[in-house]
């Protein structure tokens, strides 16, 4: 269970504070003490009343923060750092008179400190696999994003603190913190091996977030409490007489037991608490490596060991250096019991991890007196890769970031606290197609922890990275080539690379395409042929889709006379009628819409026979005008059709005035083109939309090249205000760039 040691003095009370400081003798000189007083000073003064985002007085919090880290026995700069850990949340903080007052390194604590306070857990919403990325992702920038690792160890107590003091306070607050806390700061404080916050952490966010089960396992531990300790009680003397016989000097004490970890097993073995071979247990400290494994063969004597519940961490240490031997035997009354055998070296590190390396040596001295061998000691945390025993399971994406270390990644936030992952001197640019690929091709500015910058600026861990972008469809949305250019240094991460090489190929495609639809238009215009149907014409020629037809004519692969030949054989049943009387292109097709456009009004009569034209697809309220045709009555045709155009330039008498009349329950067919980013689902959202907004489909052809969607649609609609809403629901879809009536 949760016990709070060392809890801070109340920050009003002068008394408690003088007395706490007092309390730092033993570890910390004269001039230490000096210092850490002259910062709560310092700080009593700036903070005042203020409070931090969980509700506690920031001089509280502070205290606490450093009265964790005293009992950790940190270095007197920690401490100092921890005080003053609040200045940053409040007006007029100044960073150059901390280092005036305490000196440059305790300023640089107390900035990346305050930096960390931005990084947040994901959201609770997010699935397993997500939240698990993310995590992982989070502790690994926690890391990353500080040259000191006593930043870490810092915000480790901090958040510590602010745990013990809202367990008393709001309960949506403490929740949330508690599963930040369970999610990021209780595997970190694991991996770095600072047992004691790490189980204080695990305990408190546990019975925030599962009150109920935390009292159920807190009853079942006090239920049994007298019978266990009695029977400690006899193991503990009867291991010390057994140990002093073979002549092994060593100290025998019962060992703590968490919740948290007791919750996980029962979890995980689908058992209950009897089952738990470690519910009884006790820690046996000895003089050296020796003595333990004598230890062990005294204990295997005494009691039968249990099967497969021995681990070797002596021999095999764990990733983050922890080192014991861990026995499960059938103790006495054939109870079972486990007996953990260490080193007094090894317990100091069970014990504080890597905060154990800035314990002073017992002689007393200053911060250049740390342990000789302490930056070999932890070299190894620049190089943490295998989260998977503080994260059960992760899942296959950890493979990928086992081959390369922090040097090589930074760790930057999106505005909602999302952390992405990016090559070293990355940019803007980079973050945008990370996030998203839309994002990367309208990426236009950014701001960095709130102010603009280039996009050529080199990202560092742990900003915040916030994308100015062209709005969808507009005429400056697309991507650079100057992005492309490597001496510009737009551009670092393989993945914008690639992206941005798919755009401008895809760009150069459509160009080409456009291109030759235009010079085959002119074609079929010189022949007059402007009513044939441009696929008949390209399977005619030898081509299967239409584009590849343009594509080839735009690059001359094909020659004119070819066109012109497919163009006259697919003409040929319509030959008997000269090209100027060739009506244009109507519908045939009629589904639910009639075709006719029964309503119409030609030169404001009623009831002659029309039809809409197929061309232009005209739908109320279009501007309309008629055409009369030879013998097929009048096609209406939209003001702005081309072939309007060319019927008003050659035979301007045979155009005449029309009305829509009077509205009618009439559906009208129209052609509409949407083009996005190829993903799955994105077809399925179309339809969706025009379903719920009762619009019919008649017809649909799609293709995608280079992960672009071109989607055509003919639907039906009652009038163009209905579909232009359809147009600006289809717009807001993810991946949409354009969705417009052709």
């Amino acid at each position: 269970m949760v016990a709070v040691t060392h809890a801070a003095p109340p920050a009003a009370v002068p008394q408690a504070v003088a007395a706490w400081l007092s309390s730092l003798s033993p570890v910390y000189t004269v001039a230490d003490r000096d210092r850490i007083a002259a910062a709560y000073d310092m700080a009593r003064t700036r903070l005042g009343d203020a409070r931090g985002h969980d509700g506690e007085l920031l001089i509280e919090t502070a205290l606490g923060t450093a009265t964790i880290l005293a009992a950790q026995r940190l270095d007197p700069d920690s401490l100092v750092s921890a005080l003053l850990l609040g200045l940053p949340g409040v007006a007029g903080f100044d960073a150059a008179a901390v280092e005036a007052a305490f000196g440059k390194d305790v300023a640089t604590l107390v900035v990346d400190v305050a930096r960390m306070d931005s990084v947040h857990a994901v959201a609770a919403g997010a699935d397993a696999q997500e939240r698990a990325l993310q995590a992982e992702n989070l502790r690994k920038m926690l890391l990353a994003m500080v040259e000191d690792i006593r930043v870490v160890l810092i915000r480790l107590a901090e958040r510590t603190q602010t745990m013990r003091w809202l367990m008393t306070g709001d309960a949506e607050r403490r929740r949330a913190v508690a599963r930040e806390v369970i999610d990021v700061y209780a595997p970190l404080a694991n991996r770095l091996g600072v047992w004691q916050l790490k189980w204080e952490l695990e305990d408190l966010s546990l019975r925030a977030l599962e009150p109920d089960e935390y009292r159920r396992i807190a009853r079942l531990l006090d239920e049994r409490r007298q019978d266990r300790e009695r029977y400690i009680e006899n193991v503990i003397a009867l291991l010390k007489r057994e140990l002093a016989s073979v002549g092994i000097a060593a100290e025998v004490s019962g060992r703590p037991k968490h919740i948290y970890s007791i919750f996980k097993k029962m979890r995980r073995k689908g058992a209950g608490i009897d089952a738990l071979y470690d519910i009884r247990a006790v820690r046996v400290l000895v003089g050296s490596v020796r003595d333990c494994y004598a230890a062990l063969g005294v204990v295997h004597q005494l009691w039968t060991p249990l099967p497969g519940e021995f681990d070797d961490y002596i021999a095999k240490p764990k990733a983050n250096n922890y080192r014991s031997l861990h026995t499960a035997v059938t103790g006495p009354e054939g109870k079972a019991l486990e007996v953990q055998i260490r080193t007094h070296d090894m317990h100091r590190h069970s014990e504080y991890g890597v905060a154990a390396h800035w314990r002073y040596k017992e002689s007393g001295g200053s911060s250049a007196r740390r342990d000789a061998g302490f930056d070999d000691k932890i070299s190894w945390l620049r190089q943490i890769l295998d989260w998977k025993d503080a994260v059960a399971d992760t899942g296959d994406w950890l493979a990928a970031f086992k081959s390369s270390l922090f040097t090589e990644s930074i760790y930057v936030l999106t505005p909602q606290g999302k952390v992405i992952d990016l090559p070293r001197d990355s940019t803007p640019i980079d973050f945008a197609y990370a996030v998203h690929t839309g994002l990367g091709h309208r990426c236009r500015g950014a701001r960095v922890d709130g102010q603009m910058v280039p996009l050529d600026y080199k990202l560092r861990n742990g900003q915040q990275v916030e994308i100015i972008a062209a709005k969808q469809g507009s005429a400056a949305m697309g991507p650079s080539r100057d992005w492309l250019n490597p001496d510009l240094g737009y551009v670092r991460s393989h993945r914008a690379r690639a992206k941005l090489r798919q755009w401008f190929k895809a760009q150069q495609h459509d160009e080409t395409v456009a291109q030759g639809r235009a010079m085959v238009e002119r074609e079929l215009a010189r022949l007059g042929q402007t009513a044939l149907k441009l696929d008949a014409v390209a399977a005619r020629a030898g081509f299967s889709k239409a584009d590849d037809f343009f594509a080839a004519f735009a690059r001359d692969d094909i020659g004119s006379k070819d066109v012109q030949t497919a163009i006259l054989a697919v003409g040929q049943p319509a030959a008997a009628v000269p090209a100027a009387d060739a009506p244009p292109d109507v519908v045939t097709r009629r589904s639910r819409a009639t075709g006719a456009g029964q309503g119409i009004l030609v030169v404001g009569v009623d009831r002659l026979m029309t039809t809409l034209a197929r061309c232009c697809k005209p739908a109320p309220p279009d501007p309309i005008v008629g055409f009369v045709t030879r013998g097929k009555g009048i096609t209406i045709h939209r003001t702005g059709c081309l072939n309007v155009a060319r019927i008003r330039a050659r035979e301007p008498e045979r155009l005449i005035d029309a009305d829509w009349g009077a509205p009618r329950e009439e559906v009208f067919p129209v052609d509409i083109l949407v083009e996005a980013s190829d993903r799955q689902g994105l077809l399925r959202d179309l339809s969706e939309l025009l379903t719920r907004e009762k619009i019919n489909v008649i017809a649909v052809n799609t293709m995608t090249r280079h992960h672009q969607a071109r989607m055509a649609f003919t639907l039906e609609v009652e009038s163009v205000a209905q579909l232009q809403r359809a147009l600006r629901f289809a717009k807001d879809i993810p991946g949409v760039f354009s969705a417009q009536r052709r």
